[in-house]
């Protein structure tokens, strides 16, 4: 899994001091650009290594952890103990990003907060990522993803009026907020590049979200429309009828906003084109999505599909996962990536998403064990092997092999 053409971030080094997802994933992303990541575990490894999603537990690695740390290195440290501590600071001056999610105190608490790395090495880029923000009424509040869609105000956009909200379906705000990290690194790298100069970079997961809304939001303050669900799940409180997900005879389709008069020709229902196109799509969303899911149900999802896309309205099948990695764009696009890990085997999980001419991503090394690299670091750090055999006896640092067994 050795890179052979160049990255955009060869040469650069980030510690990853995060745990749970949204610092991983951004970290994850400046690996996959050939960045030198070092995730700095404690002694007994990061949470996820403990909490998998979906109860998905690998041989000695869970799923959740392997899909988030890969193209990284672990060095596995006691922070507390003064040994690793210095170890950890030493890493700071040679660092060009350093990236945490701790709660609000515990960095200044650690010795790591963003005044005392700018005194060891004023370049570095700070990131601190939280769930509110560094300081305010919510700063201690858990950033927890669901808690996040729910002040979002995303969930009152789609399903019925008067039925509980819907949440995303997968950790959507963790994943946004990791996008913004990721960009915010990027950004003051640039930055860095002009002037030599480094900063702190704060990214939270309420702002996060928030800001990825901004056309719908931006309607509701500006345009003083109001967020209205309908008595049907249409899909968007600001998107003209039918434009949802209907079942079929068979499964689901979705419809994104077809003219009236076309739909009434495919799906046989002349009352729909003698409707005033430019009123009824606003005024009468309930009644047009109860007419037109009443018809799909007649037929299966393929024949419907075959017949709007003869017309070209826009439609679409309803994928599970399975169907995604077996879609044929998905395959052509290189989304999946495979590739062989020393202990969990064979890896399908997606990739990098974005194509760069000169400097693709790569995929270097899997997700690491606990402190797997612990000594390789430290002999580039100019620890010679008694030093280094110090330490471990210390238990400041510790290393997992890929060749050992799995601990109970």
């Amino acid at each position: 899994m050795a890179a052979s053409q160049p990255n955009i971030l060869d040469g650069y080094r980030v510690l990853d001091c995060s745990i749970a997802m949204a610092g991983p994933f951004a970290a994850q992303r400046l690996g996959d650009l050939g960045a030198d990541v070092i995730k700095i575990e404690p002694i007994g490894g990061e949470w996820q290594r403990q909490k998998p999603a979906g109860n998905a537990r690998g041989k000695r690695i869970n799923v959740s952890f392997l899909s988030l740390n890969r193209n990284k290195r672990s060095l596995a440290i006691d922070l507390k103990s003064p040994q690793g501590k210095a170890v950890l600071l030493d890493l700071v001056r040679s660092a060009d990003v350093f990236l945490q999610n701790y709660r609000p105190g515990v960095a200044a608490r650690l010795g790591v907060d963003y005044e005392t790395l700018k005194a060891i090495n004023p370049k570095l880029i700070y990131v601190s990522v939280s769930g509110y923000g560094e300081t305010g009424p919510y700063a201690k509040s858990p950033g927890q993803d669901l808690l996040l869609q729910a002040m979002s105000g995303a969930m009152l956009s789609v399903g019925r009026e008067g039925e509980a909200p819907s949440p995303a379906g997968q950790y959507l705000v963790d994943a946004v907020t990791a996008y913004t990290a990721f960009e915010g690194v990027l950004g003051a790298l640039l930055h860095r590049e002009r002037t030599g100069v480094g900063q702190r970079v704060d990214v939270n997961m309420l702002d996060s979200i928030v800001a990825m809304q901004m056309q719908e939001i931006s309607v509701h303050t500006v345009g003083h429309v109001p967020q209205t669900r309908l008595h049907e799940p249409h899909a968007h409180p600001y998107i003209r009828a039918p434009y949802g997900v209907f079942k079929t005879q068979d499964s689901f389709i979705a419809l994104s906003s077809p003219p009236l008069a076309l739909l009434a020709q495919i799906v046989d229902v002349p009352e729909l084109a003698q409707m005033d196109e430019e009123t009824a799509v606003w005024n009468r969303r309930d009644e047009i999505f109860s007419i037109t899911q009443a018809r799909l149900l007649l037929k299966p999802t393929a024949v419907w599909l075959e017949a709007f896309r003869a017309v070209d309205i826009w439609c679409g099948p309803v994928y599970s996962y399975a169907d995604v990695v077996a879609d044929p764009q998905v395959r052509h696009n290189g989304t999946i990536i495979e590739y062989d890990h020393p202990t969990e085997g064979r890896v399908r999980t997606p990739g990098f998403p974005i194509r760069f001419e000169q400097t693709p991503s790569t995929l270097r090394r899997g997700a690491p064990l606990t402190g797997e690299h612990s000594r390789e670091i430290l002999a580039e750090l100019g620890y010679d092997d008694t030093a280094i055999d110090a330490l471990f006896a210390s238990g400041s640092i510790v290393e997992e092999s890929t060749l050992s067994e799995r601990t109970p």
